[in-house]
């Protein structure tokens, strides 16, 4: 296993393009959900890449909101290939632990899917919203506070 971490602008082509392949299969054709997959918070997010054997298994994108007053991540995937191998844990774990380096001090805050309450709830995240539709999926929003 190997995690990489790079900025939108330190990818490859190549990389992009898996990345966006990836997400599009897993949000838009496997969740059948036509929707903006690919947004303006591409344009200056950093990318968790955690890849197995050379391929491309699990990712989450880190999205910096400084006006706001907290850090977001999303777009957490793994890839069906990969599943059941606790990678999403994973994934999130090396994701939190990259924004705690990055942006010490700054709360977490999510948009996570609502059948996903517990798994985030294990990471110490607390809803914050009542469940609400995103492109037609329940969804929460949710809040790591973290300690400066």
């Amino acid at each position: 296993m190997k995690l990489s971490v790079k900025k939108t602008s330190e990818l490859s082509v190549l990389e992009l393009l898996e990345i966006m392949k990836a997400r599009v299969k897993v949000f838009v054709v496997e969740q059948e959900c036509p929707y903006q997959e690919i947004d303006n918070q591409d344009d200056d997010a950093v990318h968790m890449i955690l890849r197995v054997d050379g391929e491309l298994a699990a990712y989450t994108r880190i999205v910096d909101s400084p006006s706001q007053g907290y850090i977001s991540f999303g777009r957490v995937l793994v890839v069906k290939k990969f599943r059941k191998q606790h990678l999403g844990r994973e994934i999130v774990s090396a994701t939190i632990e990259e924004i705690k380096e990055d942006f010490p001090g700054n709360d977490i805050k999510i948009a996570g899917q609502s059948y996903l309450l517990k798994f985030y709830e294990s990471f110490g995240f607390k809803p914050v919203s009542d469940v609400f539709l995103e492109d037609g999926i329940p969804h929460i929003n949710l809040v790591l506070k973290v300690q400066s």
